[in-house]
């Protein structure tokens, strides 16, 4: 299984969005309400889209708009300039290549049915667009800094070259961020370089623009989980000598030992440096175009190409053992005894990938229709991905020591390749869609799309079980050759009963099938077609104090297919990898509200009930078959709860975000779970004047502690008691961080 990043995430956002429609301004529907949600999510103001770039986990990439489906290793889909920043999140992680920056001219949150209908993706998105040239000089820039050392440093200059529309703008954004906790092996965390240039050509009248941009990225990024004392109802105790958020449970050398999966050949890889850093060339050339006939031709295309290595450990489970076990510190020698935790190493070589793409659209009002027709074309090329894997022991504290036991070479490892993983090859997506936003009556509109593409798969795998030492040495490999036909699409209408008050319907469908990446493990996958039909119903009412949507929603996803590296419950020392299929199904229903009773004082509310289950959840490991269908998705909320209060004063800004999560599931049989938690920011901001603020913000500042996500190594336990006051690993949220920034726009 790959690396599983808990994405901090809101359900409600989903359905407030998508019962968005276009509507004429006397007659007040939900788009007007949708306007004002857009403004929060304006680039600038940067405090209004705090609810989608404001991660509670870190500092590296926004937060997770849920929509009652567990969140992907890659979390929310990132667009910039219209396109993927990735085709695919692994092994590319979208925040290697891009992060919010003042070199963005502009970001929001990309509502539902438009990805659907342009991308024929299931989810939401992040929409940004980059800062491109402009006819006058603009200097902007942004200093963060943190109690814990953040240092990241964003700048753009963009201006005329020529009176005739030639303009440029380059940019750098320099991120050193040692986290919350301080690692055995390095200062930072994550450390990410973006620099950017470009020109700007503007054509005469007013008819559009064209960019050519090129991008530079390189960043890696370092994951940490925490050791707590599990309790009764879910609630999790600090040890003595770990803090949770504050300490490092990644070995303190920050080395693992590997068997190149491809070559046999031993070696070691780093958790910083060359071992874990993806660099990236990026050049887009997009713009629009006002033809004559009054259709307005957008385009944008992208070349990508990445060279990508990961490096990645995941605990699996915590046990006790005494000197006659056998255990030793492999620094020193020293014989060990207490709790040692059962460590999976993961290491990709540096992995060349290439993304080539372009979407393409026409768009028109046409009396009562607002049209768009498109063309999507999406290029992926990955040469020999391989992850090569180990086990290994380690001592269980801060900056924990690796240690030698039973089992292991004289390093410390053991069991390589087991689950080690390879593909190789190209995909390709090429897509038509369009949509029309028609104004059907002065109190009925109807907004609807469609999405079809063509999807090629062609590629290479080994079906070859990776048993301990496993290499490719002359061992074949599989063809893969797919060509798949899949259709997305949606239909939103919105009826007003009366100027203020109406209802609203949506359904929304997304196809696919498999992707190269399912090709890892040493098994066929299921190719079967992955559906995702969702419905909802609902009411919105607009006045001038008050914009309100409340909906329910029906959402239903076949043919999961996961890797679970389970612990066998009669033995911790047993690990085994199991590849999973299943369904899932989510019933919610959202209450969100902005509310303004007063001037300078603005207030939303959300609040979402929802039961997201398995379906047909089958599989057998260590010898016996288990079955979690009706069992409730791990790290899903059902009760979501978002306050947003904020009060502006002359030049003063004061703002608060609260988000409750009723308790979470922690492993497949439900028998562990978090407690019902807070998570809490807050801010002020000071405007100087049109050039200059600052802002300072306080994430978590009830300073709670606490674990989420799931319990590494439990997923097959039946009973919690032996579980109460035994030592656990798990992700969690930050500790009290305060972080300061000064912008400057001139």
């Amino acid at each position: 299984m790959k690396k599983t990043i808990l994405k901090i995430s809101v359900l409600g956002a989903f359905l407030f969005y998508s019962g968005s429609a276009f509507g004429q301004k006397e007659n007040t529907s939900p788009q007007d309400s949708t306007k004002i949600r857009e403004l929060r999510n304006s680039p600038s103001k940067e405090d209004n889209n705090r609810n989608v770039m404001l991660n509670a986990a870190n500092n590296t990439s926004p937060r997770d708009v849920n929509i009652g489906l567990p969140s992907t290793v890659g979390g929310i889909t990132i667009l910039e300039n219209d396109l993927p920043v990735v085709y695919f999140f692994w092994p590319e992680l979208p925040n290697k290549t891009w992060r919010q920056s003042v070199g963005l001219e502009k970001t929001g949150l990309l509502k539902m049915e438009q990805l659907s209908n342009t991308m024929g993706d299931l989810g939401f998105a992040v929409n940004s667009y980059s800062q491109t040239g402009t006819m006058d000089l603009q200097v902007k820039g942004k200093f963060t800094t943190s109690n814990f050392g953040w240092l990241q440093s964003d700048l753009n200059v963009s201006g005329p070259v020529t009176k005739n529309g030639w303009t440029y703008t380059a940019g750098a954004f320099l991120n050193y961020d040692p986290s919350t906790f301080k690692l055995g092996f390095a200062r930072n965390v994550d450390e990410t370089k973006i620099f950017r240039a470009g020109v700007t050509k503007y054509f005469p009248e007013n008819k559009g623009r064209i960019t050519a941009l090129y991008k530079y990225a390189d960043s890696y990024n370092i994951g940490n989980y925490a050791v707590f004392q599990y309790g009764e109802n879910g609630k999790v105790t600090e040890l003595d000598d770990f803090r949770i958020g504050r300490d490092s449970y990644v070995v303190n050398d920050g080395l693992t030992k590997m068997k190149d999966i491809r070559t046999g050949q031993d070696y070691w890889a780093s958790m910083d440096g060359k071992s874990n850093t993806t660099t990236s060339h990026n050049i887009d050339v997009f713009g629009n175009y006002l033809l004559n006939n009054g259709w307005n031709f957008k385009f944008s295309t992208r070349f990508h190409f990445a060279k990508t290595a990961l490096s990645t450990i995941i605990p699996l489970s915590i046990f006790q053992a005494d000197e006659s076990a056998g255990f030793a510190l492999a620094s020193s020698g020293i014989p060990y005894s207490g709790n040692i935790g059962t460590q999976l190493a993961m290491h990709t070589p540096k992995t060349p990938t290439t993304n080539i793409a372009g979407r393409f659209s026409l768009q028109k009002q046409i009396g009562n229709h607002n049209v768009t027709v498109g063309l999507l074309e999406q290029y992926f090329k990955i040469n020999g991905f391989t992850s090569n894997r180990s086990f290994f022991f380690q001592t269980v504290g801060a900056q924990p020591q690796r240690l030698i036991g039973p089992g292991t070479d004289s390093d410390g490892f053991y069991n390589y390749n087991v689950g080690g993983e390879y593909h190789s090859g190209t995909e390709n997506k090429l897509s038509v869609f369009a949509s029309d936003e028609w104004k059907v009556t002065d109190n009925f509109s109807l907004n609807y799309g469609l999405h079809l593409r063509n999807h090629n798969v062609d590629g290479e795998f080994s079906l070859t079980p990776r048993s301990p030492g496993f290499t490719f040495e002359n061992t074949p490999f599989t063809k893969i050759s797919h060509n798949w036909f899949h259709i997305a699409g949606s239909v939103n209408a919105t009826y007003n009963i009366n100027k203020n008050f109406g209802l609203i319907a949506n359904f929304l469908y997304t196809e696919e099938n498999r992707r190269l990446e399912s090709y890892s493990q040493a098994f066929d996958p299921n190719t079967n077609k992955i559906k995702s039909p969702l419905g909802a119903l609902g009411i919105f009412w607009n006045t001038d104090y008050i914009q309100l949507i409340s909906q329910a929603t029906l959402l239903h996803r076949n043919n999961y297919l996961n890797r679970f590296n389970l612990v066998n419950p009669s033995n911790s020392t047993q690990a085994e990898t199991v590849t999973v299929y299943y369904d899932i199904q989510t019933l919610g229903w959202t209450t969100d509200f902005v509310l303004k009773p007063f001037k300078g004082f603005n207030l939303h509310y959300l609040i979402t009930f929802q039961d997201p289950v398995y379906k047909n959840f089958k599989f057998d490991a260590f010898g016996k078959d288990y079955d979690y269908s009706e069992k409730n998705v791990l790290g899903v909320a059902k009760v979501l709860m978002e306050i947003d209060p904020s009060y502006t004063i002359d030049k003063w800004k004061f703002w608060a975000s609260f988000r409750y999560f009723s308790k979470q599931y922690a492993n497949l049989t439900n028998v562990l779970y978090f407690a019902p938690r807070w998570e809490t920011f807050g801010g002020v901001n000071y405007t100087f004047n049109k050039n200059l603020n600052v802002g300072a913000t306080i994430i978590n500042f009830l300073n709670q502690r606490g674990a989420s996500g799931t319990i590494n190594g439990a997923e097959l336990i039946t009973d919690a008691r032996p579980y109460y006051g035994k030592l656990l690993t798990g992700t969690y949220i930050m500790p009290f961080t305060a972080q300061l920034s000064i912008n400057f726009n001139f």
